[in-house]
Order: structure tokens, then sequence, then C-alpha cells
């Protein structure tokens, strides 16, 4: 007589990716900015992990433009100057027409202080 085997119990991809989504330990200072603030610093940290040391190739450059709503354009960048990932609702933005040299508004203040 053959014994009849236990199932195994259905996993799914919740229980797969659960782990990976709970690295939040350093992220807590974002849980009191609204909503959309605190996707824009995930990005943010997403854009600095992916490029890595290519950010400093790629200093002074757009990265992403994204629609907010009808009038409203977002636009993450590398600043020229602190070669921080930022964004252009959060940290302001100096745009240049050429793409190389776009500054936040920290550091263009800085540079129009220094002139």
């Amino acid at each position: 007589m053959a014994m009849a085997r236990a199932r195994k119990p259905k996993s799914s991809k919740r229980d797969l990716t659960a782990g990976f989504a709970d690295q939040t330990e350093e992220h807590d200072e974002d849980a009191d900015l609204p909503k959309d603030e605190a996707g824009r610093r995930k990005i943010k940290r997403q854009y600095q992990d992916l490029l890595g040391i290519r950010i400093e190739k790629l200093k002074g450059r757009i990265l992403n433009r994204e629609r907010i709503n009808k009038t409203i354009e977002g636009i993450y960048f590398i600043c020229v100057r602190c070669t921080k990932v930022c964004h252009s609702l959060d940290d302001g933005l100096q745009e240049d027409p050429q793409n190389q040299n776009n500054l936040c508004a920290k550091c263009a203040k800085t540079r129009t202080a220094a002139a």
C-alpha cells in the first residue's frame, strides 16, 4: 500500500519578497513626511544605489522627468556641485540648457553669493 505524500504549503510571491521589502530601518525619518515626498526620497536613494560610482561621471545631468499632473513636471537630476541625486520639487533646480551643469537651489545660491 502506497503512502500519501504530505502537501507542501503554497507560498505566494508576497512571502518570497517579504524580507526584501522590509529593509526600512534607516528610513524611519521618512515616516513623518507626506507620502509623495517620502516616495521621492526613496527613488533618490535607489538612484544613488543603482548608479554607484557612475554618479561622478553623470553629475550635472538630468536622470528622469516625470509628469506629476498636467501642469507640474518633476525632474530627477544630479547636482554638478554637490553630486547628490536631487528632485526639482524638493531641492529646486537651476536647469542648464545643455544639460551639463544642472544645480540644486542650495548650490545655485552659493554660486550667486560667491559671484
